[in-house]
């Protein structure tokens, strides 16, 4: 087998130390190898990029391990090392030989031997940008969470200002739930607290606060209204972080902004996981299959075993198949018609799936080429061959027993 780097690193990475075994040329011809252990603590890792250093390492690889390889990564990158981070789906050792230092040495020799593919890691500035929008999100689904308790805890009391007010945490049943939480319990003084259009349904509000409201009610109330607070107020700090570290891309964001059913937030949600350099997928192809929103490739003796897609990123997913069914209810699209042409033959959810598909690659497109989206039309999908839609058209009338005499309109 033909070697294609003549001085590499293999490191077998866990939580306390680190495995790494090099292969460089040998004083008298062939390779030589040598395999040391790492304290995983900063000095450890220092002590191992002076190792690499003094080696002359060109090339280094490493599993993608739960967070561990992350320390190393970004210490080894500040270096002058080409750094590789691999799938370890794509690198099982064989049976038996499995250890931490049999993983080192079988890294190495597949990388001495190009047999590797890295994966994506993206700069620090997007790396920071994905800390602060997934942490958000996950904010914001406590959020959610909280307020269903809310919702839980006002049902248990016999409370049913959900019934009346379509969002309980608004400004007037806020005021509502902290009067009850304080003591009140009159349904007339807390009808009154209504604000705006809410005032039009105080009869309502009235029977609605009728209620068993116990003194364990209101303490569950008050921590969630607590709760609640801080979420908000952590999630527009993180915004106001994330608008600022979004200074560099507002550019990127916007272009991604005009994409149907993908809004401000969804586009820095995207920016943060792909990036805005695309030099690092070849083409929208290969940026679908790393989203993992291509169809399996798996065929054996001529059948296909199975199609359904890979696991790929599941946080670029997730905002995907969100901005998937806001296409899906937008009005006159082409993603509204993709989505319920599909949704017809295969259902809603691969449906969402393939849109989700096309608005990643509209998304490569608009940061390749520095261009803004061009919506194709509702129509698209009926104007682009017009013969093909005359004859179904008129096979289908025909099917249903009448003839069909076609006139061109004036």
């Amino acid at each position: 087998m033909d070697l294609l780097v003549a001085r590499c690193a293999g490191l077998d990475v866990s939580k306390n130390e680190v495995v790494a075994c090099i292969r460089v040329p040998g004083e008298t011809g062939g390779r030589r190898q040598e395999i040391r252990t790492f304290s995983a603590f900063r000095f450890g890792l220092e002590a191992l990029a002076d190792w690499l250093a003094e080696e002359a390492v060109t090339d280094v690889v490493m599993e993608a391990t739960g967070q561990y390889w992350k320390p190393v990564w970004y210490l080894l990158e500040e270096g002058s090392f080409e750094l590789k981070l691999v799938n370890a789906r794509h690198v099982k050792i064989l049976p038996g030989r499995k250890t931490d230092v049999g993983d080192a040495a079988w890294l190495c020799e597949l990388l001495e031997h190009g047999l590797l593919r890295g994966s994506f890691v993206p700069p620090p500035a997007i790396r920071e940008l994905r800390d602060l929008t997934r942490y958000r999100k996950r904010l914001i689904q406590e959020h959610s969470s909280e307020t269903q308790r809310v919702q839980k805890t006002l049902e248990d009391a016999g409370i049913k200002l959900d019934s009346v007010a379509s969002d309980v945490l608004g400004m007037s049943g806020r005021a509502m739930l902290r009067a009850l939480v304080a003591g009140e319990r009159d349904v007339t003084v807390l009808a009154e607290m209504a604000k705006g259009r809410m005032r039009s349904k105080i009869p309502e509000l009235r029977q609605a606060l009728r209620g068993g409201f116990r003194e364990h009610h209101a303490l569950l109330v008050g921590l969630s209204l607590d709760h609640v607070e801080y979420l908000e107020a952590s999630i527009t700090r993180l915004d106001e972080q994330i608008e600022e570290m979004m200074a560099p891309f507002v550019e990127a964001r916007d272009r991604l902004d005009t994409i149907t059913g993908v809004g401000k937030r969804a586009a820095e949600c995207i920016i943060a996981e792909i990036g805005v350099d695309m030099s690092v997928f070849p083409d929208a192809a290969h940026l679908c299959s790393w989203a993992g929103l291509c169809p399996a490739n798996n065929i054996t003796g001529g059948k296909r075993r199975s199609n359904s897609t890979n696991k790929g990123n599941r946080w670029l997913g997730e905002i995907l198949n969100q901005c998937a069914w806001a296409a899906a209810h937008s009005r006159d699209t082409y993603l509204n018609a993709q989505f319920w042409r599909l949704a017809r033959r295969i259902g809603k959810k691969k449906a969402a799936v393939a849109v989700s598909h096309s608005i990643v690659a509209i998304a490569w497109h608009l940061l390749a080429n520095e261009s803004d989206f061009q919506d194709l039309g509702g129509d698209y999908f009926v104007t682009r061959d017009l013969e093909r839609a005359r004859q179904q058209a008129v096979s289908q009338l025909e099917s249903l027993g009448y003839r069909v005499v076609l006139e061109p309109a004036a």
